[in-house]
């Protein structure tokens, strides 16, 4: 291996070479640097990568599943009076006078008998999913770019998630319990979608990177779009069933990604694993793979690995103002967003439809966003598109409070109700979609999943918020929806703040990111 007191990007005769920091690397050679040249052997779409980009974006299907499993699993069965008219208020009923029209066993509540319990307690383990979602991220945030990399912790966080799955069918014998699993399961889950955007979009090249990014996000809606079917298959059956189905298939995935998936050699080069990396880059290269050889990284090469704990890439983004600043901005952005991507499907049951055809609906809707997202991904800049879909999901929702008082008994009110719905849901999941892209785009190799993945557990937060609204929002709807859109218009203004990233190319370093914002002039970017 070569010297590790080698910087990666350097050049020793380069005089302007004077950073003031302690950097491992240096901004970029008077030469062509590393970076550009994988961007030159992987640009032009292969195969390969699109096996391996089709491959590991179908972890995002399972993640929607365990998402959203608990809009079918934890809801209220419906219920009838068996002496006549008895009334609306199940809580005062004596137990021989009404009755559920479905088995105990179709749903927690039926089971354990939690009707008439406090909202707290029945929405328990959908706040449990996300706040494990929350520490997960947390704990496992620094690991992809430090230790395990991006393909181990996609195996690791896609089996615990399944297996958890499948322990919450097996050994749910209350509430607590059930809690306590979800719990587990959410943690499990909390760095799938960024190991699996990051590993997907470092493989192909910047032309390729909006519309691959987007291949995961189709996937996680195929996985929403299912459940509806799985639960109407699962009518009369046991609320465990779901989690079976769901959580099995995610353990033969688990064996697939093991066996077919390539490591980013990117990562593998940033950590200083150069025979790996280049065993990955010929796997991908679509250019030059008669000349791919070591000698390809250069002979001044080293790696910020063998020095690297799992705490420095965090360290060394807040270290640094221009990047703290990026994560702080995306962590609010992402908030408003994750209050209405995770509350929209959670609130559904407070409207006045079937609640299979409004999932239905409501996930369906995520396929115009994905097409817009494809779409505009690069035509538009990053910060107008964000801006502009957060601010039309804001206003629809507030207008979904406003044709509620208006939709008793009144059909047509009823649907602009749900079109409202499903109109702020389709701009949530265009913005989400754009700022996941976006914050991949904003942060370098080294701290890239690091950075993602503490945005995505700004979303989680943002949807922990979401089942106690959405519980008080029963009797004062403008707490759910209202609320919802509020938080959502407010928080995506802050995207201006943010440099444009559209067409740039992606960095490896923290000190190549200063060096492009500064060719680019970008003023956000480094004060």
């Amino acid at each position: 291996m070569a010297n590790s007191s080698s910087p990666l990007l350097t050049n020793h005769n380069d005089e302007e070479n004077t950073n003031p920091y302690n950097f491992c690397h240096s901004p970029r050679n008077k030469n062509t640097s590393v970076n550009d040249k994988i961007e030159q052997c992987i640009e032009n779409l292969g195969w390969a990568q699109i096996v391996q980009c089709l491959l590991v974006s179908l972890a995002w299907a399972f993640d929607a599943q365990q998402a959203f499993i608990s809009i079918f699993t934890d809801t209220e069965p419906s219920w009838h009076c068996t002496t006549g008219s008895c009334g609306d208020d199940i809580c005062s009923l004596k137990g021989q006078t009404w009755a559920w029209d479905a088995p105990l066993e179709t749903s927690i509540i039926s089971e354990w008998g939690l009707q008439c319990v406090s909202s707290l307690i029945t929405g328990l383990p959908a706040s449990s999913f996300f706040i494990g979602c929350v520490i997960g991220g947390l704990v496992l945030a620094t690991l992809a770019d430090t230790w395990l990399g991006r393909k181990n912790l996609l195996i690791l966080c896609t089996l615990a998630m399944s297996l958890s799955g499948i322990f919450t069918a097996l050994f749910s014998s209350n509430i607590w319990i059930y809690a306590f699993l979800r719990f587990v399961s959410g943690f499990g889950r909390a760095a799938i979608g960024t190991c699996s955007l990051v590993l997907a979009t470092e493989v192909v090249g910047k032309q390729w990177r909006g519309q691959i990014g987007v291949i995961g996000f189709f996937f996680f809606s195929f996985g929403f779009l299912s459940l509806p079917g799985i639960a109407y298959l699962n009518q009369g059956h046991s609320w465990r069933n779901m989690y079976i189905w769901t959580s099995a298939p995610a353990l033969i995935y688990s064996v697939l990604v093991f066996i077919f998936v390539k490591e980013s050699p990117r990562w593998l080069l940033i950590r200083g694993r150069r025979e790996e990396a280049m065993d990955a880059l010929k796997n991908f290269a679509t250019l030059h793979q008669s000349s791919l050889t070591l000698s390809f990284f250069g002979e001044e090469e080293t790696s910020c690995g063998n020095d690297i704990n799992v705490f420095s890439a965090m360290k060394n983004m807040v270290s640094r103002a221009w990047a703290l600043r990026r994560l702080i901005t995306v962590s609010f952005i992402s908030i408003g967003i994750g209050m209405i991507y995770y509350g929209m499907p959670l609130a559904l049951g407070n409207l006045p439809m079937n609640l299979y055809l409004s999932v239905s609906l409501n996930a369906l809707s995520e396929l115009p966003g994905l097409f817009l997202t494809f779409v505009l991904v690069d035509r538009l800049s990053r910060r107008s598109a964000i801006i502009g879909f957060t601010l039309v999901s804001g206003i629809s929702s507030i207008f979904v409070v406003g044709a509620g008082h208006f939709a008793k008994n009144n059909e047509y009110i009823m649907f602009l109700q749900i079109g409202f719905e499903m109109l702020s849901f389709l701009c949530g999941v265009s913005a989400l979609n754009l700022m996941l892209i976006f914050t991949c785009e904003l942060f370098p190799t080294c701290v890239r999943n690091s950075a993602l993945s503490m945005a995505r557990q700004a979303l989680v937060f943002g949807g922990a918020f979401a089942p106690p609204l959405v519980a008080a929002g029963r009797n004062i709807p403008f707490i759910a929806y209202g609320v919802f859109g509020v938080v959502i218009g407010v928080c995506g203004s802050f995207a201006i703040f943010l440099p444009e990233t559209r067409g740039t190319t992606l960095t490896d370093t923290l000190e190549e990111e200063e060096f492009q914002a500064q060719r680019l002039g970008s003023f956000w970017a480094t004060h």
